[in-house]
């Protein structure tokens, strides 16, 4: 007979926090739920997947800054947060999030790699 507490999924276990390390060891700790809005960290953090980053619960990001990627963080949060109270934007859709000009290009590599 199974224990009334044992977990009955693979995500029962999975921490709530992530931790997103960047190029220059910069350490951003994001709910999960944010984090799986984008498509490679989710599928980075997937115990399915079996990367060691799914049994650490942190993604190391080589390529991609300290700047950038608290931008990317601020996304995720943002985009979270609007998907939830229904949208807002064109169409029902997210709406824009202001960027730094200078900041464009780069968070544009970041989230084609991202998938985001």
């Amino acid at each position: 007979m199974a224990s009334a507490s044992a977990p009955t999924s693979t995500t029962d276990h999975l921490s709530e926090y992530i931790t997103l390390i960047s190029s220059d060891n910069f350490t951003f700790i994001i709910r999960r739920s944010a984090a799986n809005i984008s498509g490679a960290i989710k599928r980075m953090l997937d115990p399915a997947n079996g990367f060691r980053e799914s049994k650490e619960g942190i993604c190391r990001f080589d390529n991609i800054n300290s700047l950038v990627l608290e931008k990317v963080c601020e996304y995720l949060y943002y985009n979270e947060k609007h998907q939830q109270s229904g949208g807002g934007g064109k169409d029902g859709g997210v709406p824009d999030m202001e960027i730094p000009p200078e900041l464009c290009l780069e968070l544009l590599m970041a989230a084609d790699y991202l998938n985001v």
